[in-house]
C-alpha cells in the first residue's frame, strides 16, 4: 500500500499542477503535453515554421533537470545506451506522428480526460489497442538489444543540452520565435512552468511513472501500481478543472482537438505501439534521458524531428480534423512498426 500510496501522490500532483499551469496561462487540457510542447520547442527553433505552435517550452526543462537531479540524488545515474540507436530514432518519430494525429501525447490524454474531453476517450480505446498488439511483439520475442554501460559525459549530454538551450532562451530571447496566436502563445509564465516540471519530473523519476507501462505491467503481470498513478492524474485533474471552472464534458468544442473519432483511435494506436516497443511513453523517454539513457535520448530527438516533418508536411491535425497527408502518414506509421516488429523478433530468432 506505500509504493501505491507514492504513485498515487505523484499522479495526483501531476493531475493538480497541469490544471494550475492552464489557469496560469497554458493551453486549455495541456498542463502538459509532451508531444506538444517538443513540437513547439521545434518550432521555436525554426525547425518548422508553423506560427502558432513555436514556443520554448521551459516545462520540458524542468522535467529533464528534475530527472537528472534526483537520479544524482539517488545514486541512480548510470549513463548506457547502443540499443538499436537509429531505430528508437525512428520509433521516436512514428510516436510523433500518431500523437499529433490525436494531438495529444498519452499523459495529455488523460489530462484532457480529466477535463471532460470525450474524444481522449477514443484516443485511449485507440492507445490501449497498440499496446496490446506490442504486448503481442514483445511476446513472440521482440528485443531491440543490450544496452551498454557509457561514460558519465554522455549520460549528462542531453540534460546539458536542455539547459545551455534554456539559458540561450532566458538570456537571448531574440534567437528564438514565439507564436503571437494559437497554442504556441497560450503559456504560464516561465518560473512557474519551469518549477512545474522540476517537481514532476522528480516524482517522475522516483515512481517510474509512466502510461505505457502502466497498461503493459497490468495486462502481462496483473501488476496495476503504474496504471494507478495516471488514474490518479485523470481523477485529480476532472477535480481541479471542477473547481477552476473549467471542465467540460463532451465532444465537441474542446480546447486543441478534433472529433474525427477514427483517427483519434489510429493515432493513439499507433502511438502505444511504437512507444512499448520503446520501453515507455513519451513522458518517461524523457525522464530516462535526464536520467542517463542515451537510447532515451535519441528516442526523444526522433519525437522532435518527428514533429517538425509533421508541420513542415502539413502531417499534424488540427482543430477541424486530420489532415489527407497526415492520414497517409498514419498508415505508413502503421507499416513501419510491423517491419520493425517483426525484424526484431526474426533478428532474436535467428541467434
Amino acid at each position: 500500500m506505500k509504493e501505491y500510496g507514492k504513485i498515487i501522490i505523484t499522479g495526483a500532483v501531476v493531475g493538480i499542477i497541469a490544471v494550475i499551469l492552464t489557469v496560469m496561462g497554458n493551453p486549455g487540457n495541456m498542463g502538459f503535453c509532451i508531444a506538444c510542447f517538443l513540437r513547439d520547442m521545434a518550432g521555436s527553433v525554426k525547425l518548422h515554421t508553423a506560427p502558432i505552435v513555436q514556443y520554448f517550452r521551459p516545462e520540458i526543462v524542468g522535467l529533464v533537470v528534475g530527472a537528472f537531479g534526483a537520479s544524482i540524488a539517488f545514486k541512480e545515474f548510470k549513463p548506457s545506451g547502443g540499443s538499436s540507436p537509429i531505430t528508437r530514432f525512428i520509433l521516436g518519430f512514428i510516436v510523433m506522428v500518431g500523437a499529433l494525429m490525436f494531438l495529444g501525447c498519452p499523459l495529455r490524454m488523460m489530462l484532457r480526460i480529466g477535463g471532460g474531453d470525450l474524444n481522449a476517450i477514443i484516443g485511449l480505446v485507440g492507445f490501449v489497442v497498440g499496446i496490446l498488439f506490442g504486448i503481442f511483439v514483445l511476446n513472440k520475442g521482440f528485443s531491440l538489444k543490450r544496452a551498454y554501460t557509457l561514460e558519465k559525459p554522455e549520460g549528462v549530454a542531453f540534460t546539458g543540452i536542455m539547459v545551455f538551450m534554456f539559458i540561450l532562451f532566458i538570456m537571448v530571447p531574440s534567437l528564438f520565435v514565439f507564436s503571437e496566436s494559437g497554442p504556441g502563445s497560450m503559456r504560464a509564465p516561465v518560473l512557474i512552468a519551469l518549477i512545474a516540471g522540476l517537481i514532476v519530473g522528480i516524482l517522475a523519476q522516483r515512481t517510474r511513472l509512466c502510461m505505457v507501462g502502466g497498461i503493459r505491467d497490468a495486462v502481462m503481470f496483473q501488476d496495476f501500481y503504474l496504471i494507478s498513478g495516471f488514474i490518479a492524474i485523470a481523477v485529480f485533474a476532472f477535480i481541479g478543472n471542477a473547481v477552476a471552472g473549467k471542465l467540460m464534458i463532451g465532444f465537441a468544442g474542446q480546447p486543441v482537438a478534433h472529433t474525427d473519432g477514427l483517427w483519434n483511435f489510429l493515432g493513439m494506436a499507433l502511438a502505444g505501439w511504437a512507444s512499448i516497443l520503446l520501453g515507455g511513453c513519451p513522458l518517461r523517454q524523457l525522464i530516462l534521458a535526464g536520467s542517463g539513457n542515451s537510447d532515451s535520448a535519441v528516442s526523444v530527438l526522433g519525437m522532435i524531428v518527428g514533429a517538425a516533418f509533421c508541420h513542415n508536411f502539413g502531417l499534424a491535425s488540427s482543430t477541424d480534423g486530420p489532415s489527407a497527408n497526415g492520414q497517409m502518414a498514419v498508415i505508413i506509421g502503421f507499416i513501419v512498426v510491423v517491419i520493425i516488429s517483426v525484424l526484431n523478433i526474426k533478428r532474436r530468432g535467428n541467434e
